[in-house]
């Protein structure tokens, strides 16, 4: 089966109306020419105000590797949002070099490809119903940001309709303001204290202006849509749960998806056939209470059940339990839950156990860096060469979860070069699928990314209750790994960086765990030589300079599947279980002589390092052997000492 081609999809905060239009209209078409898509999301928006977060959410963009994509749709409106321009400089810089096609969707994107919304004929539609249904002549509209093109592009639809009717347009009618609840109340206040004169209709650009417009207008003691018809755009679903519903229009957008798609392909493979779009029934005018008619209650009540919080689900309903609201998610205590975790494996597992909550999917993965137990604060937007998929699971049951133990040995095939992105892309598959990319962090602090994929043909979108899924595991990872820096702490050795007694205790569990039949238990005991003598004449600061070189040395002849601890003081254990050969005892007591021998042939030091070692080897029976061979081992250790004493004074 041949590589699918996979088109890239820039689309930050991919769970609102705008968006998820954008999604359905560029899924549909992928699927029509079995094309995969990778959409590269921070689950938060471009004007975020909390920017530390923010940065967190934008390393996802670093995971994008253009060389994979055959094409790159970037939703320009969600990128730009509020005119902020960051996210676009990131990316711009990032593409400057790329050959493929790259189309943006609905604002211009330095001289790309742009596919546009037909807003200019929606706002043609909404304004003919003004006037012929409720013959409004003195219509006022509140557009977004002057000079922006989609504010222009909407003024335009408005405009146009009006002069098609031989009707002009005053210039103190038409009002811009930001698309957002403040401006719409900035025009209310004034029609309130009659600083402009009362109009027939306020026609928004945007629903959030007209809900705006019309709650502050109520608000003064104006009756809304008996003095004034008020009517805004974008179908969400706050305008229909408002408290006077709000008329507005469902606008093409996933048409504009569908083009963009084409775009691409007329580029990426100029022969092959090319899918005529048209406007769809899904889109067009939603009538609510807010200019007048019979209110589509139907429509209400469809958004507002979408929005509830239902305390209590019926389960038994198959639809309902596949697909989870945001109040299941609240009420199913899942933060608790998995911050309460103490291991690792413990929270990769309830994470697992917790993805009915996302669902529906086919596959999820969880991807972190190789290093995110001992990540450092300050790595925002920073990802290794190569990262851990901890998690890879269906939706269906099956599931890997990758101990720690395990990465070191037998799942390097779950250790994957970061410009791949994810391994699972180039899998063979029956149907295209979506890959939701989304990132991993806590504040700006990177530790991996989630991968969730569907199939193109899922109705259900990633949402409010992704995102929110997604920062409990954000807390929980980053718990563990404060957890794991206070085990360190409280298990290590603060001089050396070895285990300590502690430990060594809390580490013997995992050595035992793993025993095999006729494997062998090496103990070592090691005693610097000296130190009394170190300590009296060049001081403790010394002393312990010479206690950490020691401790190296030790490290050093330590295998892998090996403990190296300090064990108080001046002396060391080296504990291991595993097929050792008869001479293990004389080579390492070589080893250790030999690199004692080689640093004090270097070293500076006015005194020489030794240390005496003593070794010993039985055949594993049960932990419980762990005492005698240590005290075997010590007893050997002080024999060496004593001999060696001998020999030094002779």
């Amino acid at each position: 089966m041949k590589k699918r081609k996979l088109i890239g999809l820039v689309l930050p905060s991919p769970e609102e109306a705008y968006q998820h239009r954008l999604m359905k209209g560029i899924f549909k078409q992928c699927n029509e020419y079995d094309y995969d898509v990778a959409v590269f999301s921070t689950l938060v928006s471009v004007s975020h105000p909390f920017q530390e977060y923010l940065k967190g959410e934008a390393a996802i963009y670093d995971i994008m590797n253009l060389d994979e994509l055959d094409g790159i749709i970037v939703g320009t409106l969600s990128v730009c949002k509020d005119g902020l321009t960051w996210l676009a400089d990131v990316l711009l810089e990032k593409l400057k070099d790329y050959k493929k096609p790259v189309i943006s969707i609905d604002l211009p994107l330095d001289g790309y490809e742009t596919v546009y919304t037909d807003d200019c004929a929606a706002l043609s539609k909404i304004t003919a119903h003004v006037l012929d249904v409720h013959g409004c002549k003195n219509i006022y509209f509140l557009t977004g940001m002057k000079g922006y093109d989609v504010s222009e592009e909407r003024l335009s639809g408005f405009v146009k309709e009006m002069e098609r009717r031989g009707l002009t347009v005053p210039e103190d009618h038409i009002f811009y303001g930001n698309f957002w609840y403040n401006s719409g109340e900035d025009l209310a206040e004034k029609i309130a204290a009659h600083e402009v004169d009362m109009p027939d209709a306020v026609i928004c650009a945007s629903d959030h202006m007209a809900i705006g417009v019309a709650n502050r207008l109520m608000k003064h003691g104006i009756k809304v849509p008996e003095d004034i018809i008020v009517t805004g755009f974008d179908a969400t679903a706050e305008a229909a749960i408002n408290e006077l519903s709000i008329t507005t229009y469902r606008p093409d957008v996933d048409i504009a998806a569908r083009k963009a798609v084409n775009a691409i392909r007329r580029q990426i493979e100029p022969d092959a056939y090319v899918e005529e779009i048209s406007s769809t029934s899904q889109n067009g005018i939603r009538i609510c209470a807010s200019c007048g008619c019979q209110e589509n209650v139907a429509y209400v009540k469809s958004r507002l059940n979408d929005s509830l919080y239902n305390v209590h689900q019926n389960f038994y309903d198959k639809e309902v339990k596949q697909r989870a609201g945001i109040s299941r998610l609240l009420e199913s205590y899942l933060y608790e839950d998995l911050t309460g975790t103490m291991e690792p494996e413990e929270c990769f597992e309830k994470i697992y156990h917790s993805s009915d909550l996302i669902k529906p999917f086919s596959h999820y993965y969880l991807c972190l860096r190789e290093d995110w137990l001992d990540i450092e604060e300050g790595m925002e937007g920073i990802y290794p060469k190569r990262m851990k998929m901890v998690i890879r699971a269906t939706e269906c049951g099956d599931m890997d979860i990758m101990s720690e133990g395990d990465y070191a040995t037998n799942a390097s095939e779950e250790i994957f070069d970061t410009e791949k992105m994810l391994p699972q892309i180039y899998d063979e598959r029956k149907e295209a699928s979506v890959f939701y990319f989304a990132p991993v962090h806590f504040i700006e602090d990177s530790l991996g990314y989630f991968v969730l994929q569907c199939p193109l043909t899922q109705e259900y979108k990633i949402n409010h209750v992704f995102r929110n899924w997604i920062r409990y595991i954000n807390n929980a990872l980053k718990m563990i790994v404060v957890q794991n820096k206070l085990r360190i702490f409280s298990e290590r050795d603060a001089m050396t960086g070895l285990y300590n007694r502690r430990g060594m205790e809390t580490q013997l569990g995992s050595i035992f765990k793993h025993v095999h039949s006729n494997q062998k238990l090496f103990t070592c005991v090691i005693d610097m030589d000296g130190l009394k003598n170190i300590n009296d004449v060049y001081g403790h600061d010394e002393g312990d300079v010479a206690i950490g070189i020691i401790a190296n040395i030790v490290n050093t002849i330590t295998k892998s599947n090996e403990l190296c601890v300090r064990a108080g003081g001046d002396e060391f254990y080296i504990i291991g279980v595993g097929s050792y050969p008869g001479d293990e005892e004389k080579e390492r007591c070589r080893l250790m002589s030999e690199l004692l021998q080689k640093y004090n042939s270097t070293s500076a030091k006015a005194y020489e390092l030794s240390a005496s070692i003593g070794c010993c080897i039985v055949p594993y029976e049960s932990e419980h052997q762990l005492k005698d061979a240590l005290r075997t081992a010590d007893k050997r250790m002080y024999d060496n000492k004593i001999l060696r004493k001998k020999q030094r004074m002779n």
